[in-house]
Protein backbone atom coordinates (compact mmCIF):
# COMPACT_ATOMS: atom_id res chain seq x y z
CA UNK A 1 0.00 0.00 0.00
CA UNK A 2 0.94 3.47 -0.61
CA UNK A 3 0.13 6.66 1.35
CA UNK A 4 -0.15 4.93 4.52
CA UNK A 5 0.15 6.36 7.90
CA UNK A 6 1.30 3.28 9.97
CA UNK A 7 4.44 2.91 11.31
CA UNK A 8 4.74 -1.24 11.25
CA UNK A 9 6.93 -3.02 13.77
CA UNK A 10 10.17 -4.19 12.74
CA UNK A 11 10.05 -2.65 9.67
CA UNK A 12 12.37 0.10 8.36
CA UNK A 13 10.47 2.01 6.06
CA UNK A 14 13.51 3.76 4.58
CA UNK A 15 14.23 0.54 2.36
CA UNK A 16 10.95 1.27 0.88
CA UNK A 17 9.87 -2.49 1.12
CA UNK A 18 5.94 -3.56 -0.07
CA UNK A 19 3.46 -3.82 2.55
CA UNK A 20 0.70 -6.19 1.01
CA UNK A 21 -2.59 -5.22 2.32
CA UNK A 22 -4.21 -8.87 3.41
CA UNK A 23 -7.80 -8.95 2.86
CA UNK A 24 -8.43 -12.56 4.44
CA UNK A 25 -7.37 -15.81 5.70
CA UNK A 26 -7.82 -19.00 6.39
CA UNK A 27 -5.85 -22.55 7.00
CA UNK A 28 -2.99 -22.24 5.89
CA UNK A 29 -3.08 -19.12 3.31
CA UNK A 30 -3.24 -15.74 3.33
CA UNK A 31 -5.71 -13.63 0.65
CA UNK A 32 -4.22 -10.21 -0.67
CA UNK A 33 -6.45 -7.91 -1.95
CA UNK A 34 -4.32 -7.77 -5.02
CA UNK A 35 -5.75 -11.17 -5.87
CA UNK A 36 -2.46 -13.26 -4.96
CA UNK A 37 -2.41 -15.88 -2.19
CA UNK A 38 0.28 -16.49 0.45
CA UNK A 39 1.10 -19.81 2.67
CA UNK A 40 1.67 -18.65 5.85
CA UNK A 41 4.72 -20.58 6.77
CA UNK A 42 5.52 -18.72 10.05
CA UNK A 43 1.82 -19.23 11.66
CA UNK A 44 1.93 -15.04 11.43
CA UNK A 45 4.56 -14.57 14.11
CA UNK A 46 4.09 -18.29 15.92
CA UNK A 47 0.93 -16.93 17.01
CA UNK A 48 -2.06 -19.36 14.60
CA UNK A 49 -1.62 -23.02 15.70
CA UNK A 50 -5.24 -24.57 14.22
CA UNK A 51 -5.02 -22.41 11.31
CA UNK A 52 -6.76 -18.95 10.18
CA UNK A 53 -10.25 -18.20 10.79
CA UNK A 54 -10.89 -21.82 12.74
CA UNK A 55 -14.55 -22.06 12.52
CA UNK A 56 -14.88 -22.72 16.45
CA UNK A 57 -13.34 -20.47 17.41
CA UNK A 58 -15.19 -17.95 15.21
CA UNK A 59 -18.33 -18.96 16.16
CA UNK A 60 -17.00 -18.64 19.77
CA UNK A 61 -15.67 -14.80 19.21
CA UNK A 62 -19.21 -14.34 17.64
CA UNK A 63 -21.11 -15.68 20.32
CA UNK A 64 -19.18 -13.88 22.79
CA UNK A 65 -18.74 -10.31 21.18
CA UNK A 66 -22.99 -10.20 21.21
CA UNK A 67 -23.33 -11.12 25.27
CA UNK A 68 -20.35 -9.63 27.03
CA UNK A 69 -17.28 -7.38 25.16
CA UNK A 70 -15.11 -6.38 28.33
CA UNK A 71 -15.58 -5.52 31.62
CA UNK A 72 -13.08 -4.36 34.50
CA UNK A 73 -11.10 -7.20 35.93
CA UNK A 74 -10.60 -5.87 39.24
CA UNK A 75 -13.19 -7.07 41.75
CA UNK A 76 -14.92 -8.86 39.01
CA UNK A 77 -15.12 -12.07 36.65
CA UNK A 78 -17.02 -13.23 33.94
CA UNK A 79 -17.77 -16.87 33.04
CA UNK A 80 -15.02 -16.93 29.96
CA UNK A 81 -12.73 -16.33 32.38
CA UNK A 82 -13.38 -18.56 34.67
CA UNK A 83 -13.56 -21.11 31.91
CA UNK A 84 -10.62 -20.50 30.93
CA UNK A 85 -8.95 -20.74 34.18
CA UNK A 86 -10.39 -24.09 34.82
CA UNK A 87 -9.60 -25.35 31.40
CA UNK A 88 -5.41 -24.32 31.86
CA UNK A 89 -5.68 -26.11 35.66
CA UNK A 90 -7.03 -29.44 34.03
CA UNK A 91 -4.22 -30.09 31.71
CA UNK A 92 -1.05 -27.63 33.12
CA UNK A 93 0.89 -29.03 35.86
CA UNK A 94 -1.35 -29.59 38.57
CA UNK A 95 1.45 -27.14 41.52
CA UNK A 96 0.60 -24.67 38.95
CA UNK A 97 -2.62 -23.73 40.35
CA UNK A 98 -3.14 -19.30 39.91
CA UNK A 99 -3.91 -17.99 36.66
CA UNK A 100 -3.39 -14.07 36.12
CA UNK A 101 -4.58 -12.62 33.10
CA UNK A 102 -2.68 -10.06 30.42
CA UNK A 103 -2.85 -9.54 26.91
CA UNK A 104 0.37 -10.37 25.17
CA UNK A 105 3.96 -12.18 25.55
CA UNK A 106 5.90 -9.78 27.23
CA UNK A 107 3.26 -8.35 29.43
CA UNK A 108 3.04 -12.30 30.83
CA UNK A 109 6.75 -11.93 31.18
CA UNK A 110 6.64 -8.73 33.11
CA UNK A 111 3.66 -10.33 35.39
CA UNK A 112 6.51 -13.31 35.86
CA UNK A 113 8.92 -10.90 36.42
CA UNK A 114 7.22 -8.92 39.75
CA UNK A 115 5.36 -11.83 41.16
CA UNK A 116 9.08 -13.67 41.47
CA UNK A 117 10.37 -10.42 42.76
CA UNK A 118 7.19 -9.65 45.31
CA UNK A 119 7.29 -13.59 46.25
CA UNK A 120 10.73 -12.43 47.87
CA UNK A 121 9.98 -9.00 48.87
CA UNK A 122 6.76 -10.58 50.81
CA UNK A 123 9.41 -12.66 52.43
CA UNK A 124 11.51 -10.42 53.28
CA UNK A 125 14.68 -11.82 51.44
CA UNK A 126 16.61 -9.88 49.66
CA UNK A 127 16.68 -11.68 47.04
CA UNK A 128 16.36 -9.34 43.20
CA UNK A 129 18.55 -10.74 40.82
CA UNK A 130 17.14 -12.51 37.42
CA UNK A 131 19.62 -14.54 36.06
CA UNK A 132 18.89 -14.77 31.81
CA UNK A 133 20.95 -16.89 29.06
CA UNK A 134 22.58 -15.26 26.40
CA UNK A 135 20.24 -15.03 23.09
CA UNK A 136 17.43 -14.85 24.35
CA UNK A 137 14.35 -12.71 23.57
CA UNK A 138 11.37 -12.42 26.14
CA UNK A 139 9.09 -9.36 24.74
CA UNK A 140 9.81 -5.60 24.02
CA UNK A 141 8.63 -4.46 26.96
CA UNK A 142 11.30 -2.68 29.49
CA UNK A 143 11.47 -5.75 31.59
CA UNK A 144 11.31 -7.66 29.05
CA UNK A 145 14.26 -6.21 27.02
CA UNK A 146 16.13 -6.64 30.48
CA UNK A 147 16.16 -9.64 30.46
CA UNK A 148 16.56 -10.66 26.70
CA UNK A 149 19.89 -10.29 24.41
CA UNK A 150 21.16 -7.00 24.36
CA UNK A 151 22.58 -5.66 21.30
CA UNK A 152 20.77 -4.15 18.18
CA UNK A 153 17.21 -4.72 19.93
CA UNK A 154 17.94 -2.95 23.06
CA UNK A 155 21.18 -0.58 22.40
CA UNK A 156 18.52 2.45 22.28
CA UNK A 157 17.46 1.92 25.13
CA UNK A 158 19.93 0.87 27.61
CA UNK A 159 19.88 3.13 30.50
CA UNK A 160 15.98 1.61 31.26
CA UNK A 161 17.28 -1.38 31.49
CA UNK A 162 18.20 -3.28 34.65
CA UNK A 163 21.24 -5.69 34.89
CA UNK A 164 20.78 -8.95 35.09
CA UNK A 165 23.44 -12.46 35.17
CA UNK A 166 24.07 -14.56 32.22
CA UNK A 167 24.56 -17.62 31.16
CA UNK A 168 26.27 -18.97 28.09
CA UNK A 169 23.92 -21.25 25.61
CA UNK A 170 24.57 -24.37 25.84
CA UNK A 171 25.58 -25.09 22.92
CA UNK A 172 26.32 -28.91 21.82
CA UNK A 173 29.75 -29.84 23.86
CA UNK A 174 29.70 -26.31 26.06
CA UNK A 175 26.80 -27.37 28.03
CA UNK A 176 28.43 -27.90 31.22
CA UNK A 177 29.90 -24.29 30.80
CA UNK A 178 26.31 -22.93 30.79
CA UNK A 179 25.37 -24.93 34.18
CA UNK A 180 28.59 -24.24 35.85
CA UNK A 181 27.99 -20.33 35.63
CA UNK A 182 24.33 -20.69 36.32
CA UNK A 183 25.10 -22.71 39.54
CA UNK A 184 27.94 -20.40 40.14
CA UNK A 185 25.74 -17.52 40.00
CA UNK A 186 22.99 -19.32 42.10
CA UNK A 187 24.72 -19.54 44.83
CA UNK A 188 25.81 -16.01 45.41
CA UNK A 189 22.24 -16.21 47.15
CA UNK A 190 20.65 -13.14 45.81
CA UNK A 191 19.13 -14.11 42.85
CA UNK A 192 15.41 -14.03 42.81
CA UNK A 193 14.71 -16.05 39.55
CA UNK A 194 15.75 -17.68 36.45
CA UNK A 195 13.82 -16.89 33.16
CA UNK A 196 14.54 -19.40 30.10
CA UNK A 197 12.91 -19.93 26.98
CA UNK A 198 12.95 -24.29 26.97
CA UNK A 199 14.20 -26.22 24.54
CA UNK A 200 14.15 -23.19 21.57
CA UNK A 201 15.20 -19.66 21.90
CA UNK A 202 13.32 -18.37 19.21
CA UNK A 203 14.39 -14.94 17.64
CA UNK A 204 17.81 -15.71 19.28
CA UNK A 205 18.02 -17.85 16.05
CA UNK A 206 15.76 -20.73 15.80
CA UNK A 207 18.50 -22.16 18.61
CA UNK A 208 17.74 -25.58 19.95
CA UNK A 209 18.97 -27.53 23.01
CA UNK A 210 18.53 -30.72 24.84
CA UNK A 211 15.91 -31.36 27.31
CA UNK A 212 18.58 -32.78 29.41
CA UNK A 213 20.11 -29.38 29.70
CA UNK A 214 16.46 -27.94 30.71
CA UNK A 215 16.26 -29.81 33.46
CA UNK A 216 19.78 -29.70 35.02
CA UNK A 217 19.26 -25.56 35.34
CA UNK A 218 15.44 -26.14 36.86
CA UNK A 219 17.30 -28.52 39.51
CA UNK A 220 20.22 -26.33 39.82
CA UNK A 221 17.30 -23.67 40.63
CA UNK A 222 15.78 -25.86 43.11
CA UNK A 223 18.59 -27.06 45.17
CA UNK A 224 19.20 -22.94 45.64
CA UNK A 225 15.66 -21.85 46.09
CA UNK A 226 15.53 -19.75 42.85
CA UNK A 227 12.73 -19.32 40.95
CA UNK A 228 12.44 -21.15 38.02
CA UNK A 229 10.47 -19.59 35.13
CA UNK A 230 9.17 -20.91 31.55
CA UNK A 231 8.70 -17.97 28.86
CA UNK A 232 6.35 -21.12 27.12
CA UNK A 233 5.09 -17.77 24.81
CA UNK A 234 5.79 -19.51 21.89
CA UNK A 235 7.15 -23.23 22.76
CA UNK A 236 3.94 -23.91 24.24
CA UNK A 237 0.96 -25.46 22.24
CA UNK A 238 2.72 -28.06 20.69
CA UNK A 239 4.83 -26.11 18.57
CA UNK A 240 7.93 -28.38 19.86
CA UNK A 241 5.75 -31.47 19.72
CA UNK A 242 4.37 -31.51 22.98
CA UNK A 243 2.08 -29.18 24.85
CA UNK A 244 4.67 -27.90 27.03
CA UNK A 245 8.32 -27.80 26.17
CA UNK A 246 8.96 -28.51 29.89
CA UNK A 247 7.21 -31.66 29.51
CA UNK A 248 9.85 -33.34 27.44
CA UNK A 249 12.52 -32.08 30.10
CA UNK A 250 10.04 -33.78 33.63
CA UNK A 251 10.11 -29.86 34.37
CA UNK A 252 7.42 -27.87 36.26
CA UNK A 253 8.27 -24.21 36.71
CA UNK A 254 7.38 -22.64 39.43
CA UNK A 255 6.08 -19.80 37.28
CA UNK A 256 4.66 -20.34 33.64
CA UNK A 257 4.25 -17.90 30.60
CA UNK A 258 1.87 -18.69 28.01
CA UNK A 259 0.40 -16.70 24.97
CA UNK A 260 0.12 -16.56 21.17
CA UNK A 261 -0.87 -20.05 20.75
CA UNK A 262 -3.76 -20.02 23.78
CA UNK A 263 -6.38 -18.23 21.80
CA UNK A 264 -5.30 -20.66 18.57
CA UNK A 265 -3.46 -17.46 17.80
CA UNK A 266 -6.80 -15.51 16.36
CA UNK A 267 -6.91 -12.51 19.03
CA UNK A 268 -4.28 -11.34 21.91
CA UNK A 269 -4.82 -12.93 25.72
CA UNK A 270 -2.02 -14.08 27.88
CA UNK A 271 -1.41 -15.57 31.73
CA UNK A 272 1.19 -16.44 33.81
CA UNK A 273 0.71 -19.21 35.92
CA UNK A 274 2.40 -19.14 39.46
CA UNK A 275 2.72 -21.70 42.83
CA UNK A 276 0.15 -21.66 45.22
CA UNK A 277 2.83 -20.22 47.25
CA UNK A 278 3.90 -17.09 45.06
CA UNK A 279 0.16 -16.28 45.53
CA UNK A 280 -0.05 -16.87 49.18
CA UNK A 281 3.11 -14.52 49.29
CA UNK A 282 1.46 -11.67 48.24
CA UNK A 283 -1.94 -12.83 50.03
CA UNK A 284 -3.16 -10.33 52.69
CA UNK A 285 -5.58 -8.16 54.58
CA UNK A 286 -3.37 -5.31 53.87
CA UNK A 287 -4.33 -3.40 50.75
CA UNK A 288 -0.82 -2.47 50.49
CA UNK A 289 0.51 -6.26 50.14
CA UNK A 290 -1.54 -7.01 47.21
CA UNK A 291 0.21 -7.80 43.49
CA UNK A 292 0.04 -4.50 41.63
CA UNK A 293 -0.26 -5.21 37.92
CA UNK A 294 -3.31 -4.82 35.14
CA UNK A 295 -3.81 -3.32 32.15
CA UNK A 296 -7.25 -2.14 30.91
CA UNK A 297 -8.31 -5.39 29.11
CA UNK A 298 -7.34 -8.12 31.31
CA UNK A 299 -9.13 -11.09 30.48
CA UNK A 300 -11.02 -9.38 28.17
CA UNK A 301 -14.12 -11.97 27.75
CA UNK A 302 -14.29 -11.97 23.95
CA UNK A 303 -10.78 -13.20 23.78
CA UNK A 304 -11.51 -15.34 26.81
CA UNK A 305 -13.94 -16.62 24.62
CA UNK A 306 -11.49 -17.78 22.22
CA UNK A 307 -9.11 -19.64 24.55
CA UNK A 308 -11.70 -21.85 26.21
CA UNK A 309 -12.72 -22.79 22.45
CA UNK A 310 -9.07 -23.31 21.92
CA UNK A 311 -8.76 -25.65 25.05
CA UNK A 312 -12.02 -27.59 24.01
CA UNK A 313 -10.65 -28.17 20.65
CA UNK A 314 -7.38 -29.60 22.39
CA UNK A 315 -9.98 -31.54 24.75
CA UNK A 316 -11.77 -32.97 21.91
CA UNK A 317 -9.95 -33.12 18.91
CA UNK A 318 -6.76 -35.32 17.91
CA UNK A 319 -4.59 -32.49 17.72
CA UNK A 320 -1.32 -33.63 19.18
CA UNK A 321 -1.60 -36.32 16.54
CA UNK A 322 -1.60 -33.71 14.06
CA UNK A 323 1.58 -32.19 15.22
CA UNK A 324 3.20 -35.84 15.21
CA UNK A 325 2.48 -35.74 11.94
CA UNK A 326 3.54 -32.05 10.69
CA UNK A 327 7.14 -32.76 12.59
CA UNK A 328 7.48 -35.93 10.53
CA UNK A 329 6.25 -34.07 7.13
CA UNK A 330 8.57 -31.35 8.07
CA UNK A 331 11.29 -33.64 9.34
CA UNK A 332 11.51 -35.38 5.51
CA UNK A 333 11.34 -32.62 3.35
CA UNK A 334 14.08 -30.89 5.66
CA UNK A 335 16.10 -34.04 5.15
CA UNK A 336 15.70 -33.79 1.43
CA UNK A 337 16.75 -29.98 1.39
CA UNK A 338 20.15 -31.15 3.62
CA UNK A 339 20.59 -33.73 1.16
CA UNK A 340 21.85 -31.57 -1.45
CA UNK A 341 24.57 -29.70 0.52
CA UNK A 342 23.21 -26.12 0.12
CA UNK A 343 22.31 -24.93 3.50
CA UNK A 344 24.06 -25.65 6.86
CA UNK A 345 22.83 -26.76 10.59
CA UNK A 346 19.87 -28.30 9.57
CA UNK A 347 17.24 -28.99 12.59
CA UNK A 348 13.82 -29.72 14.13
CA UNK A 349 12.27 -29.52 16.96
CA UNK A 350 8.37 -30.41 17.16
CA UNK A 351 6.73 -28.76 14.04
CA UNK A 352 9.65 -25.77 14.14
CA UNK A 353 12.13 -26.61 11.63
CA UNK A 354 15.42 -24.27 10.75
CA UNK A 355 18.06 -24.36 8.13
CA UNK A 356 21.12 -21.41 8.39
CA UNK A 357 22.21 -20.18 4.89
CA UNK A 358 25.79 -19.92 4.44
CA UNK A 359 27.36 -16.85 5.97
CA UNK A 360 29.13 -14.99 3.34
CA UNK A 361 31.64 -12.40 3.39
CA UNK A 362 29.23 -9.28 4.33
CA UNK A 363 25.94 -11.44 5.86
CA UNK A 364 25.41 -13.36 9.26
CA UNK A 365 23.53 -12.49 11.99
CA UNK A 366 20.18 -11.23 12.40
CA UNK A 367 20.85 -7.93 10.22
CA UNK A 368 22.16 -10.33 7.73
CA UNK A 369 21.92 -8.05 4.45
CA UNK A 370 20.03 -10.65 2.30
CA UNK A 371 17.00 -10.87 4.69
CA UNK A 372 15.20 -8.06 3.34
CA UNK A 373 15.42 -10.16 -0.37
CA UNK A 374 15.02 -13.04 0.82
CA UNK A 375 11.68 -11.80 2.01
CA UNK A 376 10.81 -10.33 -1.08
CA UNK A 377 11.93 -13.45 -3.09
CA UNK A 378 10.10 -15.63 -0.90
CA UNK A 379 6.85 -13.46 -1.54
CA UNK A 380 7.33 -13.93 -5.34
CA UNK A 381 7.10 -17.54 -4.71
CA UNK A 382 3.60 -17.61 -2.86
CA UNK A 383 5.21 -17.97 0.69
CA UNK A 384 5.21 -15.90 3.58
CA UNK A 385 8.80 -16.24 5.34
CA UNK A 386 10.53 -13.98 7.45
CA UNK A 387 13.90 -15.07 7.89
CA UNK A 388 16.23 -14.40 11.30
CA UNK A 389 19.02 -13.12 9.48
CA UNK A 390 20.37 -16.00 7.48
CA UNK A 391 18.44 -18.67 9.68
CA UNK A 392 15.38 -19.59 7.76
CA UNK A 393 13.12 -21.53 9.63
CA UNK A 394 9.34 -23.03 8.72
CA UNK A 395 6.56 -22.88 11.45
CA UNK A 396 3.22 -23.44 10.26
CA UNK A 397 0.05 -24.14 11.12
CA UNK A 398 -0.86 -28.11 12.15
CA UNK A 399 -3.08 -28.30 9.15
CA UNK A 400 -1.04 -26.99 6.72
CA UNK A 401 -1.03 -29.53 3.38
CA UNK A 402 1.52 -31.74 1.76
CA UNK A 403 0.84 -29.39 -1.75
CA UNK A 404 1.60 -25.98 0.51
CA UNK A 405 4.73 -27.74 2.17
CA UNK A 406 6.23 -28.58 -0.60
CA UNK A 407 6.02 -25.14 -2.17
CA UNK A 408 7.52 -23.66 0.71
CA UNK A 409 10.24 -26.69 0.71
CA UNK A 410 10.66 -25.80 -2.79
CA UNK A 411 11.01 -21.68 -2.02
CA UNK A 412 13.70 -22.48 0.17
CA UNK A 413 15.95 -24.43 -1.94
CA UNK A 414 15.14 -22.33 -4.48
CA UNK A 415 16.64 -18.99 -2.08
CA UNK A 416 19.57 -21.46 -1.32
CA UNK A 417 20.88 -21.73 -4.25
CA UNK A 418 20.41 -18.19 -5.32
CA UNK A 419 21.74 -16.28 -2.41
Amino acid sequence: MSGSSIWHPFTQHGLGEEIPLVDRAEGALLHLADGRTLIDAISSWWVTTHGHANPRIMAAIAAQAGKLDQIIFAGYTHAPAEEVAAGLRAIMPESLTRVFFSDSGSTCVEVALKMALGYWQARNEARHRIVVMEHSYHGDTIGAMSVGERGVFTQPYGPLLFDVGRVPFPAAGAEQATLDALEALCAQGDVAAFIVEPLVLGSGGMLFYSPDILAAMQTICAAHGVLFIADEVMTAWGRTGTLLACEQAGVVPDILCLSKGLTGGSVPLAVTMAREEIFQAHWSNDRAKMFFHSSSYTANPIACAAAAENLAIWREEPVLERIADLGTRQQQRLDALAATGVIDNPRRCGTIAAVDLPVRETSGGYLDTRQPRLVAFFREQGVLLRPLGNTVYVMPPYGITDDQLDTVWAAIAEAAARF
